[in-house]
């Protein structure tokens, strides 16, 4: 049913003018009334995405951009700032493939410049994004920016040579010298490719530097002559963490071997053993490895390849010795771990093969992780499992480390690595398990790929799909909470809000059931998050954090209910609620600040309500409590006027002028004063306050004009030896048509 068109067109502009005088939690209450009665309307989304930026309230802005998004998909706008917001929450990997995802919507629309653009944060943010620097460079040769193009045929080169695919590398190099033969930069990596040497950063940033600005509007999206590869820059090599680590161990020991001349001990013998290894002739390769270890070379690189040549050749034993000596080296710890957990697990010892696959688990999900934040998180979890092991089954262990070390191989086990952690950590969640035992039922491959399967469903739109692997699960793991988790969120993707809040509301008390309060506040915010105006869930949420004495958290939350009732058009319980949270901040000591904001909402519920008297007694409670505060003195002024007290709306006035005057903002002043000027203009105290300030800027002409203005107003009022007095000051300042103003102040005499 449509909503009403005044009113949301009335709050539009409250928040637009809230908006303008950066009165951001205005504009938001604002916006989100005028999305209450259009909830469709995109753009009354995109202007309240904008207000919580600005606000600093960023996960909110990125759920409200979010809708945005699904209501205009072809609106980059809220793209475009959901991406800023994930960049500015440090979340860097997923910014930039939003970044990417806007460059793909303005590509669309033949908008070549914005595009090209996005795919340039996309690249500044996150290293490795091939596809996206090739797409650069073919868009800067196509539209003329040599230098630019250049410099990201250059950046493929370098990362192609970093993959160990020089054969590539070369091709992007000669892209680059068919565009500029002479190019110093290219010449510099051609011959580093040739020679087998690192190709420098310097030569990257040497090519940033000498970029071109021109651009053309128009671009063709098929690309000729792709550069490709049998596996892209970044994708997991089949063999797991180990192989990675021998990759890297090949090519590090390469690069070392040929830095040093070949005069480090070992060197021939090491030069053959890389041969053979390369070749795969595992016996030869493991020959001369060892020849280079007894020859006193020492790099953790021979380690690393013989201990996992080693395992080929089932030599067990003399793998673990190897491989716990390159462990040390932090490049190459996460595959010296996965294989000492082979090793052991063939040597039938599942409590060290345990041990060993969860610090490789750790070393591989840390490295992706996108912050350090996220990264101590995964460490945390990492640590419970290791402390689990000790209590486990030889069995239990036995079929864990089976899973695990199916778990790391295929090309895509990177993935497949943060599902199941994912998993694990659900699992740790519901059942706060002591053993490693408890977690096994949770940790099948069955509930492992179930959960994937629907959340790859949830996120192709295939909510049907979703529903029916979700019930499936169910049957033989009904209490297992994510499966209902996750019913809730395909509830809600289909719009089924109120059944959606249920689910979510069942979990939350699941959990309280089975004595975890932390998650189950952590779904009663997930469930606000989704419905924001649901004040029953506010509400349940404000008794648990009661019950826990989460003092902080329950301001908060008296403070967002408050919001949704304001929102409601609920004044009444807003303001109570409002005043439950200033009497709570106040006896749990909140910063002075903090109590001020949330006295401003019921100020402000008390002015909107024509209750001017009360809204002037909280303002002046505000202004004693934070004399610095600029909003409140602001409110006064206006307050005072509304009640026909123009002088104590001046003395809040010049309260306000002294904070600026003190804090040297002039213009400040000039604009406070000149917007009071404009509302009451028959003010004499404020255009003499004006008169004063534009004399002591030497803005002569404006002084005079409010002197003039002042002596008229005053000759009206028949104040005629104030006017004398103000005509004086207008003779002192020697305007134009001085002798106008001599015969006036003569006749006055008279």
């Amino acid at each position: 049913m449509p909503g009403n068109r005044a009113i949301y067109d009335q709050a539009m502009n409250m928040g637009h003018s809230a908006a303008w005088d950066q009165e951001w939690d205005r504009a938001i209450a604002a916006y989100g009334r005028a999305i209450q009665e259009f909830p469709e309307d995109s753009a009354a989304h995109n202007s309240l995405g904008l207000a919580l930026l600005q606000a600093r309230r960023l996960e909110d802005a990125l759920k409200v951009y979010t809708r945005a998004r699904q209501l205009a998909p072809d609106d980059p706008i809220p793209l475009e700032k959901s991406a800023d917001v994930l960049e500015r929450l440090g979340r860097l990997k997923e910014a930039a493939q939003q970044y990417v995802n806007v460059a793909e919507v303005y590509l669309g629309q033949h908008d070549m410049e914005k595009a090209i653009g996005n795919w340039e944060r996309a690249t500044r943010l996150t290293s490795g994004l091939v596809k996206i620097h090739q797409r650069l460079a073919l868009a800067y040769e196509r539209t003329g920016q040599r230098h630019n193009a250049i410099r990201e045929y250059l950046t493929l080169a370098f990362n192609f040579q970093r993959a160990d695919r020089t054969d590539i590398a070369l091709q992007a190099v000669q892209r680059a010298l068919r565009i500029d033969p002479q190019n110093p930069q290219a010449l510099n990596t051609l011959q580093a490719l040739k020679s087998g040497s690192l190709i420098s950063v310097d030569v990257l940033e040497a090519g940033e530097g000498a970029a071109l600005k021109q651009r053309e509007p128009s671009f063709e999206r098929v690309f000729d002559e792709p550069l490709v590869t049998d596996r892209e820059v970044g994708e997991a090599d089949p063999r797991g963490p180990l192989g990675e680590a021998m990759e890297t161990a090949l090519s590090s020991l390469a690069m070392y071997v040929f830095e040093s001349g070949m005069q480090e001990p070992g060197s021939q013998q090491a030069i053959q053993a890389i041969e053979f290894q390369r070749q795969e002739i595992t016996p030869e390769a493991v020959g001369w490895y060892e020849r280079a270890l007894a020859n006193k070379m020492r790099h953790p690189a021979v380690h690393l390849n013989l201990g996992g040549l080693l395992l080929d050749m089932e030599r067990w034993e003399d793998a673990i010795k190897n491989l716990e000596l390159a462990s040390s080296e932090q490049s190459l710890s996460a595959g010296a771990m996965h294989g000492l957990s082979q090793a052991y697990a063939a040597l039938d010892n599942p409590r060290a093969a345990a041990f060993h696959l969860v610090q490789a688990l750790r070393l591989v999900d840390v490295g992706l992780a996108m912050n350090p934040d996220e990264a101590g998180q995964l460490s945390a979890i990492y640590d419970r499992l290791t402390a689990s092991i000790d209590s486990a089954d030889q069995y239990q262990l036995t079929s864990m480390n089976r899973r695990f070390l199916e778990l790391l191989t295929g090309p895509d086990w990177k993935q497949r690595v943060a599902k199941t952690r994912r998993q694990l950590e659900e699992a740790i969640t519901i059942e706060d398990p002591e053993s490693l035992i408890d977690l096994v039922p949770y940790i099948s491959d069955r509930i492992t790929e179930g959960l994937n399967l629907v959340d790859g469903y949830l996120q192709q739109g295939l909510y049907t799909l979703a529903t029916d692997q979700a019930h499936f699960m169910l049957e033989s793991a009904s209490d297992y909470l994510p499966i209902h988790w996750r019913m809730g969120k395909i509830l809600l993707e289909r719009g089924q809000l109120a059944q959606a809040i249920e689910k979510y509301n069942l979990v939350a008390r699941t959990y309280l059931v089975r004595k975890d309060p932390n998650r189950s506040a952590e779904i009663l915010q997930e469930a606000i998050s989704i419905a924001p105006m649901d004040t029953s869930l506010h509400l349940s949420l404000i008794d648990l954090f009661q019950q826990q004495e989460r003092w902080n958290d329950l301001l908060e939350q008296y403070i967002e209910l408050a919001d949704a009732y304001y929102q409601l058009a609920d004044l009444d319980d807003a303001r109570d609620t409002y005043q439950r949270a200033v009497r709570l901040a106040q006896e749990i000591g909140a910063p002075k600040e903090k109590i001020a904001q949330i006295m401003h909402h019921v100020a402000d519920i008390d002015t909107s309500r024509l209750e001017l008297r009360q809204a002037t007694r909280i303002y002046e409670e505000i202004r004693k409590m934070v004399p610095e505060d600029e909003r409140s003195r602001r409110a006064l002024v206006d307050l005072n006027y509304r009640l026909n007290d123009p002088i104590s709306a001046i003395r809040e006035l010049d309260g306000l002028l002294r904070i600026y005057a003190h804090q040297r903002r002039a213009s400040q002043i000039i604009q406070v004063l000149e917007e009071h000027v404009t509302r009451y203009p028959k003010d004499m105290a404020l255009r003499s306050r004006l008169a004063a300030v534009y004399r002591q800027t030497g803005n002569v002409s404006e002084a005079v004009a409010q002197l003039d203005s002042l002596a008229e107003l005053q000759l009206e009022a028949g104040l005629h030896h104030d006017a004398m007095v103000t005509i004086r000051r207008i003779i002192a300042l020697n305007p134009e048509h001085i002798q106008d103003y001599q015969r006036l102040l003569h006749q006055l005499s008279g």
